[in-house]
């Protein structure tokens, strides 16, 4: 009875543990001419880069903070332009630019700095405004 027990025991301890699934890495950088990008796409990587913030944020990951802040920097300044962002089917109901590409640099200002508080307050406000772009109806 022994013999079943003990290897009974270890398989299903084994069987009960499960390994953390990857977190998803930051969408790669726009590259340094874009002909044009559907406003969903910069949509989808602005809330990839600011879902990816908060989580580095969350762990005191500074370096990822100020990469995603860079990021969401180039996602904002790429969307201002007209000939840079089409719509696919839809129009953007407010564009990206103004306050996100500000928030943006405030952010990676926060991380490259190190102060938490800061970056905490501005991380609210990007995910509040990423959160608030829709595609029109």
């Amino acid at each position: 009875m022994r013999k079943f027990f003990v290897p009974g025991i270890l398989f299903l301890t084994l069987a009960s543990c499960q390994v953390a699934e990857p977190r998803a890495s930051l969408p790669p950088p726009l590259p340094d001419k874009v002909s044009a990008v559907p406003y969903s796409q910069l949509l989808t990587r602005a809330r990839a880069q600011a879902t990816r913030a908060t989580e580095a944020l969350f762990v005191d990951n500074f370096a990822d903070v100020e990469e995603a802040g860079r990021g969401l920097e180039q996602t904002a300044s790429t969307s201002s332009s007209p000939r840079t962002c089409r719509a696919s089917t839809r129009t953007p109901s407010r564009p990206m630019a103004g306050d996100l590409g500000k928030l943006a640099k405030d952010l990676r200002e926060a991380a490259s700095s190190k102060n938490a508080e800061k970056a905490n307050e501005i991380l609210g406000k990007v995910n509040a405004k990423v959160r608030s772009m829709r595609l029109s109806d």
